[in-house]
């Protein structure tokens, strides 16, 4: 089965801009690099990868492209801007000018104001990404899915993907209400969904297979639009290896047909990205 890896970081200890992970979260306190990517993923078709920023900084994005623009693996990169900056937009045009870039990720999660992404301020930023056909990768808690569909409609032909399922809150088993505002954002067209991160949303030791809910919900409601993430290395926090999880997935997902598993496994992801691979 052919994998195009949706969803994963590398980051360098003490490299530009990088401030997490530190010291207490000692599974992944370590450098995390191209070839580590690959020596992770080799018991997988790993056909290609999205490289996502971890570091709200210029300087981190500046070094992911240094890092993997040329690196076969890697077939997109996804960058952060200071969304609130006068001189946004035209550093998404700059970040726009490199081939790998398909999309940003403010990190949402760390902002206090659930709403923040509603603020008018931000709006010349949005332009500036679609101006240049970008996608954004929503970083998000189950705190921001009421504002994300009032975002998501105010500019409805952004392409907006959730990060890790928005990180419901698996270790207590609730389910609600983020199962009906996933329901309202998956009416929407414009959103798609990431089977990635999960299992670090679980408590250390609880099985994975109590997530099955909350997979069932998301193949539910986004068909053709989910798309499989590793969220590589955090995964390793959680204690899972890179096939792992993908065998997490398939049992969870339970895709139907090789079409479906393709869908999950790279189809949904390669579309949503305008990636182009080779078969």
């Amino acid at each position: 089965m052919r994998v195009l890896d949706a969803h994963q970081h590398f980051w360098k200890i003490g490299g530009p801009g990088q401030s997490w992970p530190d010291a207490d979260w000692p599974a992944i306190y370590r450098d995390f690099l191209p070839d580590d990517l690959r020596a992770a993923a080799v018991d997988c078709d790993l056909v290609g990868s999205v490289l996502v920023q971890s570091q709200p900084a210029d300087s981190d994005t500046d070094w992911m492209f240094e890092t993997a623009e040329a690196d076969p693996t890697v077939k997109a990169i996804i960058g952060w801007v200071d969304f609130d900056h006068a001189d946004a937009p035209a550093r998404i045009a700059q970040l726009a000018a490199r081939p790998k870039l398909r999309g940003l990720r403010p990190m949402l999660q760390s902002i206090d104001d659930s709403e923040w992404i509603l603020r008018p301020e931000i709006a010349p930023s949005i332009e500036a990404m679609l101006a240049h056909g970008l996608r954004f990768d929503a970083l998000i808690q189950p705190r921001h899915l009421a504002p994300l569909h009032r975002f998501a409609s105010r500019w409805p032909d952004l392409p907006i993907v959730i990060d890790h399922g928005a990180k419901p809150f698996a270790a207590r088993g609730e389910l609600d209400p983020w199962r009906d505002d996933i329901a309202a954002l998956a009416a929407l067209p414009n959103l798609f969904c990431k089977l990635s991160g999960l299992r670090t949303e679980q408590s250390a030791g609880q099985p994975a297979s109590e997530l099955a809910p909350y997979v069932a919900h998301l193949v539910r409601h986004f068909p053709k639009r989910l798309m499989w993430g590793s969220d590589w290395p955090v995964l390793i926090h959680a204690g899972d290896s890179y096939a792992d999880w993908v065998q997490t997935a398939l049992d969870l997902a339970a895709p139907s047909s090789e079409d479906a598993r393709s869908d999950l496994f790279e189809r949904v992801a390669t579309a949503f990205y305008g990636i182009a691979l080779d078969h």
